[in-house]
């Protein structure tokens, strides 16, 4: 069974990351080089249109890996990415207060028009000034019944942790 998952979250959240780490296959990218000088300040490179990774679990299941843009001009293509979804991973920085304000909208906007379960990446947690994923779930208001999950986007380890049990919630809904 092939299930399309969607990578999601803010401007450097660490997307096309969580998926270059994970992927059994390259990576399809569309990084662009930034040109606003705030966004310079964080990082080089961003997707304008979206990544694409794959990774089996196992002879039964495969997942298709779509990560989206995060910066607001590109939201067009979250609708587009979003469509037969059968979940998503909300990625967030957990060292970047910016990072969370803007979660709260795209997690919405995937609620409302993917409406898949979900799980919140809270990346960066090897980071001496990261928040806690108990901080972040009280951050974004999110009830109890949401995973906010520990990640570190560069470690394989981690990734796969989120992705599992993104999985274990994707089953338990079909």
């Amino acid at each position: 069974m092939n299930v399309k998952i969607v990578v999601t979250g803010p401007f450097a959240s660490g997307k096309t990351e969580f998926i270059k780490s994970i992927s059994e296959i390259g990576v399809v990218s569309t990084e662009k080089k930034v040109k606003k000088s705030d966004e310079l300040e964080v990082k080089e490179e961003t997707t304008v249109a979206m990544d694409f990774g794959r990774i089996t679990i196992d002879d039964n299941l495969v997942l298709h890996l779509f990560g989206t843009p995060g910066q607001e001009r590109f939201d067009f293509m979250w609708d587009i990415l979003g469509k037969g979804a059968l979940g998503t991973v909300m990625m967030v920085d957990s060292t970047r207060g910016e990072s969370l304000q803007r979660a709260r909208r795209i997690i919405d906007f995937f609620h409302t028009k993917v409406g898949a379960p979900y799980v919140v990446a809270a990346n960066k947690q090897d980071l001496p000034d990261a928040w806690s994923p108990n901080f972040i779930r009280a951050y974004l208001d999110l009830n109890d019944g949401i995973k906010v999950i520990p990640c570190v986007a560069k470690d394989k380890e981690s990734v796969k942790n989120v992705l599992l049990e993104l999985v274990e919630l994707v089953m338990k809904n079909m």
